[in-house]
């Protein structure tokens, strides 16, 4: 049994994070980014974000709706949100990008290993691992890495205008190094939590359909923002990323 304070702050924690993303959800439908992807990158991020996403939503995404690059085009100025967002932001608005992709790809690849436990058996349960958990690692980074190049097929192809196949190369280019840097952080932290952490306050791993499991999952992706924060730096200092 976890412990009663453990459950209780994982629920509120969890509640926060669905708060958090519905409130966001409601900000993006009435004014649409005008990167159309980030009508999802938000509410998602808020989802282990909370509190941190929304400021940031509300004080440099704002900037990025529809409604503001249209008045800007019409006075003939550049997007507010490319002359008024620090190169830090749109780092971490980049990371984000990343890091929102991950987050729906392990969330659907937990669930899955766990309904149909098979499916860790094809990913190398028993055969190459024998705990459950790597092999269940090795399907959230499919998932992932999945989602994550379509996320950023759909930011890069409209900003630079390219064909499918130059799309799809320019978002491999764009995703790889970010995503492999934030599956780190999340694994680490997730190893940390499931390995020590748990074990230590009730004696037992959070199995997936615990609220526990799902609280863990939330700081785990904050430790892959803060993996990945760096590599993205790189990434759209260099122009591999485009400046959100």
């Amino acid at each position: 049994m976890f412990p009663t304070w453990l459950h209780a702050l994982a629920v509120a924690s969890l509640l926060l994070g669905v708060a958090c993303a519905l409130l966001l959800s409601v900000q993006v439908i009435r004014h649409p980014q005008h990167m159309t992807v980030m009508n999802v990158v938000w509410p998602v991020s808020a989802l282990f974000g909370t509190v941190a996403v929304v400021w940031a939503y509300f004080r440099y995404g704002r900037l990025a709706t529809m409604e503001a690059h249209h008045h800007a085009k019409e006075r003939g100025e550049e997007p507010p949100n490319m002359t008024g967002t620090p190169f830090s932001v749109m780092v971490g608005k980049g990371a984000l990008h990343c890091g929102s992709g991950c987050m729906l790809g392990d969330v659907a690849a937990e669930w899955l290993a766990f309904l149909v436990p098979a499916v860790a058996v094809w990913f190398g349960w028993h055969s190459l691992f024998e705990e459950k958990m790597y092999a269940v690692w090795v399907l959230d980074f499919v998932f992932a890495y999945a989602l994550g190049i379509v996320f950023q097929y759909y930011a890069i192809v409209p900003m630079r205008g390219l064909s499918p196949g130059e799309g799809l190369v320019a978002a491999v280019k764009a995703d790889t190094a970010s995503l492999i840097a934030w599956q780190v952080g999340m694994y680490g932290f997730m190893a940390f939590a499931q390995f020590y952490l748990f074990p230590h306050l009730a004696g037992q791993r959070a199995p997936v359909n615990s609220v526990e499991f799902w609280a863990a999952m939330q700081l785990a992706m904050v430790a892959g923002f803060l993996t990945s924060y760096p590599v993205n730096w790189w990434l759209v200092g260099s122009g591999i990323k485009e400046r959100m």
